[in-house]
Protein backbone atom coordinates (compact mmCIF):
# COMPACT_ATOMS: atom_id res chain seq x y z
CA UNK A 1 0.00 0.00 0.00
CA UNK A 2 1.53 3.36 -1.00
CA UNK A 3 2.29 5.68 1.91
CA UNK A 4 -0.04 8.50 0.70
CA UNK A 5 -2.91 5.99 0.49
CA UNK A 6 -2.12 4.63 3.97
CA UNK A 7 -2.03 8.14 5.42
CA UNK A 8 -5.42 8.88 3.88
CA UNK A 9 -6.82 5.56 5.11
CA UNK A 10 -5.86 6.43 8.71
CA UNK A 11 -6.92 10.05 8.15
CA UNK A 12 -3.60 11.42 9.33
CA UNK A 13 -4.74 15.02 8.77
CA UNK A 14 -7.26 14.67 11.58
CA UNK A 15 -4.73 13.51 14.18
CA UNK A 16 -4.56 16.95 15.78
CA UNK A 17 -7.81 15.84 17.45
CA UNK A 18 -5.81 13.43 19.63
CA UNK A 19 -2.27 14.84 19.69
CA UNK A 20 -3.18 18.30 20.98
CA UNK A 21 -5.35 17.07 23.91
CA UNK A 22 -2.40 14.81 24.79
CA UNK A 23 0.01 17.79 24.86
CA UNK A 24 -2.53 19.79 26.86
CA UNK A 25 -2.87 16.99 29.40
CA UNK A 26 0.90 16.84 29.86
CA UNK A 27 1.10 20.62 30.33
CA UNK A 28 -1.80 20.61 32.79
CA UNK A 29 -0.13 17.85 34.80
CA UNK A 30 3.09 19.78 35.14
CA UNK A 31 1.49 23.17 35.87
CA UNK A 32 -1.03 21.96 38.47
CA UNK A 33 0.65 18.86 39.94
CA UNK A 34 4.35 19.30 39.03
CA UNK A 35 4.44 15.67 37.95
CA UNK A 36 5.43 14.03 34.66
CA UNK A 37 6.30 10.39 33.92
CA UNK A 38 8.03 10.54 30.49
CA UNK A 39 8.17 6.76 29.90
CA UNK A 40 4.49 6.21 30.70
CA UNK A 41 3.61 9.34 28.73
CA UNK A 42 5.41 8.04 25.63
CA UNK A 43 3.77 4.61 25.96
CA UNK A 44 0.35 6.22 26.27
CA UNK A 45 1.00 8.35 23.20
CA UNK A 46 1.88 5.30 21.09
CA UNK A 47 -1.15 3.38 22.35
CA UNK A 48 -3.48 6.32 21.80
CA UNK A 49 -2.13 7.11 18.33
CA UNK A 50 -2.34 3.50 17.14
CA UNK A 51 -5.91 3.14 18.33
CA UNK A 52 -6.88 6.47 16.78
CA UNK A 53 -5.55 5.27 13.42
CA UNK A 54 -7.31 1.91 13.85
CA UNK A 55 -10.64 3.66 14.54
CA UNK A 56 -10.31 5.73 11.38
CA UNK A 57 -9.53 2.59 9.36
CA UNK A 58 -12.57 0.93 10.93
CA UNK A 59 -14.69 3.95 10.05
CA UNK A 60 -13.66 3.72 6.37
CA UNK A 61 -14.04 -0.08 6.43
CA UNK A 62 -17.57 0.02 7.83
CA UNK A 63 -18.64 2.94 5.66
CA UNK A 64 -17.56 0.90 2.64
CA UNK A 65 -19.61 -2.11 3.74
CA UNK A 66 -22.68 -0.15 4.82
CA UNK A 67 -22.81 2.17 1.81
CA UNK A 68 -26.14 2.17 0.00
CA UNK A 69 -24.93 4.51 -2.73
CA UNK A 70 -22.87 1.93 -4.66
CA UNK A 71 -21.83 4.03 -7.64
CA UNK A 72 -20.94 7.39 -6.15
CA UNK A 73 -19.87 6.79 -2.55
CA UNK A 74 -18.63 3.20 -2.45
CA UNK A 75 -16.58 3.25 -5.65
CA UNK A 76 -15.63 6.91 -6.03
CA UNK A 77 -15.59 8.50 -2.55
CA UNK A 78 -14.58 5.84 -0.02
CA UNK A 79 -10.81 5.28 -0.16
CA UNK A 80 -11.12 1.48 -0.05
CA UNK A 81 -13.23 1.36 -3.19
CA UNK A 82 -11.52 4.25 -4.92
CA UNK A 83 -8.01 2.81 -4.44
CA UNK A 84 -9.14 -0.85 -4.85
CA UNK A 85 -7.63 -1.82 -1.49
CA UNK A 86 -7.68 -5.42 -0.29
CA UNK A 87 -10.31 -5.78 2.42
CA UNK A 88 -8.24 -8.52 4.07
CA UNK A 89 -5.19 -6.23 4.21
CA UNK A 90 -7.22 -3.32 5.60
CA UNK A 91 -8.87 -5.52 8.24
CA UNK A 92 -5.57 -7.13 9.26
CA UNK A 93 -3.88 -3.75 9.59
CA UNK A 94 -6.72 -2.48 11.77
CA UNK A 95 -6.77 -5.52 14.09
CA UNK A 96 -2.99 -5.42 14.50
CA UNK A 97 -3.10 -1.77 15.57
CA UNK A 98 -5.91 -2.44 18.05
CA UNK A 99 -4.10 -5.41 19.62
CA UNK A 100 -0.78 -3.58 19.99
CA UNK A 101 -2.55 -0.53 21.38
CA UNK A 102 -4.49 -2.64 23.89
CA UNK A 103 -1.34 -4.49 25.01
CA UNK A 104 0.42 -1.19 25.74
CA UNK A 105 -2.66 0.13 27.51
CA UNK A 106 -2.91 -2.94 29.76
CA UNK A 107 0.77 -2.54 30.67
CA UNK A 108 0.20 1.10 31.62
CA UNK A 109 -2.81 0.06 33.72
CA UNK A 110 -0.69 -2.55 35.49
CA UNK A 111 1.77 0.17 36.51
CA UNK A 112 -0.62 3.03 37.29
CA UNK A 113 -3.80 1.30 38.47
CA UNK A 114 -7.26 0.15 37.40
CA UNK A 115 -8.64 3.64 36.48
CA UNK A 116 -6.60 3.54 33.26
CA UNK A 117 -8.18 0.20 32.39
CA UNK A 118 -11.72 1.52 33.00
CA UNK A 119 -11.14 4.74 31.04
CA UNK A 120 -9.38 2.83 28.28
CA UNK A 121 -12.22 0.32 27.91
CA UNK A 122 -14.73 3.18 27.65
CA UNK A 123 -12.63 4.83 24.91
CA UNK A 124 -12.26 1.53 23.04
CA UNK A 125 -16.00 0.87 23.18
CA UNK A 126 -16.82 4.32 21.82
CA UNK A 127 -14.13 4.01 19.14
CA UNK A 128 -15.32 0.59 17.96
CA UNK A 129 -19.06 1.25 18.08
CA UNK A 130 -18.61 4.68 16.54
CA UNK A 131 -18.90 3.06 13.11
CA UNK A 132 -19.77 -0.57 13.94
CA UNK A 133 -22.93 -2.51 14.62
CA UNK A 134 -26.41 -2.29 13.10
CA UNK A 135 -26.75 1.34 14.27
CA UNK A 136 -23.29 2.93 14.49
CA UNK A 137 -22.92 6.02 16.67
CA UNK A 138 -21.72 7.97 13.63
CA UNK A 139 -25.05 7.34 11.88
CA UNK A 140 -27.07 8.54 14.87
CA UNK A 141 -27.53 11.98 16.44
CA UNK A 142 -24.97 10.89 19.06
CA UNK A 143 -21.70 11.19 17.17
CA UNK A 144 -20.91 14.71 18.35
CA UNK A 145 -21.84 13.78 21.93
CA UNK A 146 -19.35 10.90 21.99
CA UNK A 147 -16.51 12.07 19.74
CA UNK A 148 -15.71 15.38 21.47
CA UNK A 149 -15.81 14.19 25.09
CA UNK A 150 -13.98 10.94 24.28
CA UNK A 151 -11.09 12.59 22.45
CA UNK A 152 -11.06 16.04 24.01
CA UNK A 153 -11.82 15.19 27.64
CA UNK A 154 -10.87 11.52 28.07
CA UNK A 155 -7.45 11.80 26.40
CA UNK A 156 -6.64 14.80 28.58
CA UNK A 157 -7.92 13.05 31.72
CA UNK A 158 -5.98 9.87 30.94
CA UNK A 159 -2.83 11.91 30.35
CA UNK A 160 -3.27 13.78 33.64
CA UNK A 161 -3.96 10.58 35.58
CA UNK A 162 -0.97 8.71 34.09
CA UNK A 163 1.34 11.60 35.00
CA UNK A 164 -0.04 12.03 38.52
CA UNK A 165 -1.38 8.58 39.45
CA UNK A 166 0.65 8.48 42.66
CA UNK A 167 -1.17 11.59 43.99
CA UNK A 168 -4.32 11.76 41.85
CA UNK A 169 -7.55 12.31 43.83
CA UNK A 170 -10.92 11.48 42.33
CA UNK A 171 -12.95 14.46 43.51
CA UNK A 172 -15.07 17.16 41.90
CA UNK A 173 -12.42 19.95 41.94
CA UNK A 174 -9.97 17.68 40.10
CA UNK A 175 -12.50 16.45 37.54
CA UNK A 176 -14.05 19.88 36.95
CA UNK A 177 -10.57 21.32 36.40
CA UNK A 178 -9.86 18.78 33.66
CA UNK A 179 -13.32 19.35 32.15
CA UNK A 180 -12.73 23.11 31.94
CA UNK A 181 -9.20 22.91 30.54
CA UNK A 182 -10.28 20.34 27.94
CA UNK A 183 -13.57 22.05 27.03
CA UNK A 184 -12.19 23.97 24.01
CA UNK A 185 -10.76 20.78 22.48
CA UNK A 186 -13.93 18.87 23.34
CA UNK A 187 -16.15 21.41 21.59
CA UNK A 188 -13.85 21.87 18.59
CA UNK A 189 -13.64 18.10 18.05
CA UNK A 190 -17.44 17.80 18.29
CA UNK A 191 -17.68 20.68 15.84
CA UNK A 192 -15.45 18.75 13.45
CA UNK A 193 -18.06 16.02 13.23
CA UNK A 194 -20.95 18.49 13.20
CA UNK A 195 -19.40 20.34 10.27
CA UNK A 196 -18.74 17.07 8.44
CA UNK A 197 -22.32 15.87 8.96
CA UNK A 198 -23.75 19.23 7.93
CA UNK A 199 -21.75 19.20 4.70
CA UNK A 200 -22.66 15.55 4.04
CA UNK A 201 -26.31 15.94 5.01
CA UNK A 202 -27.78 15.04 1.62
CA UNK A 203 -25.36 12.16 0.98
CA UNK A 204 -25.86 10.78 4.50
CA UNK A 205 -29.62 10.75 4.11
CA UNK A 206 -29.25 8.81 0.85
CA UNK A 207 -27.19 6.26 2.78
CA UNK A 208 -29.74 6.18 5.63
CA UNK A 209 -27.40 7.91 8.09
CA UNK A 210 -29.56 10.15 10.25
CA UNK A 211 -27.09 12.30 12.13
CA UNK A 212 -27.61 15.27 14.42
CA UNK A 213 -27.64 17.55 11.39
CA UNK A 214 -30.59 15.59 9.99
CA UNK A 215 -32.66 16.31 13.11
CA UNK A 216 -31.52 19.89 13.64
CA UNK A 217 -31.61 20.91 10.02
CA UNK A 218 -28.85 22.74 8.20
CA UNK A 219 -29.59 26.20 9.64
CA UNK A 220 -29.70 25.10 13.29
CA UNK A 221 -26.62 22.93 12.80
CA UNK A 222 -24.67 25.98 11.66
CA UNK A 223 -25.98 27.95 14.65
CA UNK A 224 -24.81 25.21 17.02
CA UNK A 225 -21.41 25.25 15.29
CA UNK A 226 -21.09 28.97 16.02
CA UNK A 227 -22.28 28.66 19.65
CA UNK A 228 -19.78 25.90 20.43
CA UNK A 229 -16.94 28.03 19.04
CA UNK A 230 -17.98 30.93 21.28
CA UNK A 231 -18.10 28.70 24.38
CA UNK A 232 -14.70 27.21 23.50
CA UNK A 233 -13.06 30.66 23.41
CA UNK A 234 -14.75 31.71 26.67
CA UNK A 235 -13.48 28.51 28.33
CA UNK A 236 -9.90 29.43 27.38
CA UNK A 237 -10.24 32.72 29.24
CA UNK A 238 -12.08 31.22 32.22
CA UNK A 239 -9.35 28.60 32.76
CA UNK A 240 -6.83 31.40 33.33
CA UNK A 241 -9.08 33.31 35.73
CA UNK A 242 -9.79 30.27 37.92
CA UNK A 243 -6.06 29.54 38.11
CA UNK A 244 -5.76 26.18 36.31
CA UNK A 245 -3.94 27.70 33.35
CA UNK A 246 -1.10 30.26 33.29
CA UNK A 247 -1.60 33.81 32.02
CA UNK A 248 0.23 32.91 28.81
CA UNK A 249 -2.83 30.92 27.70
CA UNK A 250 -4.48 34.29 27.05
CA UNK A 251 -2.01 34.58 24.17
CA UNK A 252 -4.06 31.89 22.46
CA UNK A 253 -6.63 34.63 21.81
CA UNK A 254 -4.25 35.75 19.06
CA UNK A 255 -5.81 32.89 17.10
CA UNK A 256 -9.23 34.56 17.37
CA UNK A 257 -9.07 36.27 13.92
CA UNK A 258 -8.43 32.88 12.27
CA UNK A 259 -11.28 31.28 14.21
CA UNK A 260 -13.72 34.11 13.38
CA UNK A 261 -12.73 34.06 9.71
CA UNK A 262 -13.34 30.33 9.38
CA UNK A 263 -16.60 30.43 11.34
CA UNK A 264 -17.86 33.08 8.90
CA UNK A 265 -16.78 31.02 5.90
CA UNK A 266 -18.62 27.97 7.22
CA UNK A 267 -21.72 30.01 8.03
CA UNK A 268 -21.81 31.28 4.46
CA UNK A 269 -21.88 27.82 2.86
CA UNK A 270 -21.51 24.20 3.87
CA UNK A 271 -19.67 22.43 1.06
CA UNK A 272 -17.39 19.51 1.96
CA UNK A 273 -14.38 20.36 -0.22
CA UNK A 274 -14.65 24.12 0.26
CA UNK A 275 -15.69 24.80 3.86
CA UNK A 276 -15.34 21.60 5.91
CA UNK A 277 -11.61 22.41 6.16
CA UNK A 278 -12.72 25.49 8.15
CA UNK A 279 -13.60 23.23 11.09
CA UNK A 280 -10.23 21.47 10.76
CA UNK A 281 -8.40 24.82 10.76
CA UNK A 282 -10.31 26.04 13.81
CA UNK A 283 -9.45 22.86 15.70
CA UNK A 284 -5.81 22.89 14.61
CA UNK A 285 -5.18 26.60 15.22
CA UNK A 286 -7.28 26.93 18.38
CA UNK A 287 -6.02 23.75 20.05
CA UNK A 288 -2.42 24.40 19.04
CA UNK A 289 -2.60 27.96 20.37
CA UNK A 290 -3.94 26.71 23.72
CA UNK A 291 -1.38 23.91 24.08
CA UNK A 292 1.61 25.98 22.89
CA UNK A 293 0.74 29.01 25.04
CA UNK A 294 0.57 26.63 28.02
CA UNK A 295 3.88 25.06 27.00
CA UNK A 296 5.58 28.45 26.65
CA UNK A 297 4.94 29.25 30.30
CA UNK A 298 6.27 25.88 31.46
CA UNK A 299 9.44 26.13 29.35
CA UNK A 300 10.30 29.62 30.63
CA UNK A 301 9.65 28.74 34.28
CA UNK A 302 11.70 25.54 34.45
Amino acid sequence: MPIPVFLELVEIKAKTASVLPFILGACYSWYNFHSIHPGLLLAFFVSMFLFNMAVDILDNYNDYHHAVDEKNYKQNTNIIGREHLSLRLVFGLMISMILVSAAIGITIAYVTGWPVLVMGVLCYLVGIFYSSGPRPLSSLPLGELFSGPTMGFMITLLCVYINTYQDFTWNWPTILGVILISLPDTLWISNLMLANNTCDLDEDEKNQRYTLSHYLGRKNSVRLFVIMNVIAVLALVLAVFVGIAPWTVLLSLLALPVIIKNVRLFRAKQIKKETFPCAIKILAVGSAAQALSYLVYIIFTL
